[in-house]
């Protein structure tokens, strides 16, 4: 059973679901002149509910038949075959060592919608070594040729490296804070990390909120 947290597919006519296609428009005006074709999601610290947001923003950019790949790259606690309840025996990881597999990703389809997830695959000991590596490249092109948005979803970017080394080869980074939660100095922190490797830092999204403003777009 699909986890009630990916609120666009158990409740798609709530304020909530709704926020998240408000998000999904934003977004889409934030990149008008620079195509915005991956998309790297992150928080600036652990527990934000960043890998929930993320699972609902792939919902919705799926919207409309549009072929849409969402990735876990959070090789230190991934999420995302949990929140849709998917098997991970063979995702992400894999691609880095089966060529078969990076011809052909090891993708899942999500019922009644256009969304495919790439669930994280084995974890490896050190990810930052498979994340900074050439085949990352590789990997990447790949995915674009089968999806008009590819979504990854990132560790936080303050705890560990990995994010910083994906953010950027990405078109633009996402950062999910929660609210009455997220420290001030951890978000100055993340975004000066990401300066320091040349990320597009888009904008942020606002977790946690009251319900009437479930999410917010800077």
């Amino acid at each position: 059973m699909i986890s009630p947290a990916i609120i666009t597919l158990t409740d798609p006519s709530s304020a909530t679901a709704e926020a998240y296609r408000t998000l999904r428009t934003n977004i889409e005006f934030s990149s008008v002149d620079d195509a915005l074709q991956t998309l790297l999601v992150s928080s600036a610290a652990p527990d934000e509910n960043k890998s929930a947001a993320v699972a609902n923003l792939a919902v919705v950019m799926a919207d409309g038949d549009r072929p849409v790949i969402l990735v876990d790259a959070d090789l230190r606690r991934p999420q995302q075959h949990s929140l849709f309840n998917l098997p991970n025996e063979a995702g992400f990881t894999n691609m880095f060592k089966d060529e078969a597999m990076l011809k052909n990703p090891p993708l899942r389809t999500v019922p009644q919608t256009s969304l495919k997830v790439l669930t994280s695959g084995v974890l490896p000991p050190i990810p930052s070594q498979l994340l900074a590596s050439k085949k990352m490249k590789q990997l990447l092109t790949r995915l674009t040729e089968l999806a008009d948005v590819i979504i990854f979803d990132a560790p936080p970017i303050v705890t560990v490296n990995d994010a910083s080394l994906l953010a950027h080869q990405v078109d633009g980074v996402l950062l999910v804070v929660k609210a009455g939660s997220t420290k001030r100095d951890h978000v100055k922190a993340a975004k000066d990390r990401l300066e320091k490797v040349n990320a597009r830092l888009i904008g942020s999204v606002l977790t946690n909120a009251q319900v009437d403003t479930a999410l917010q777009y800077e």
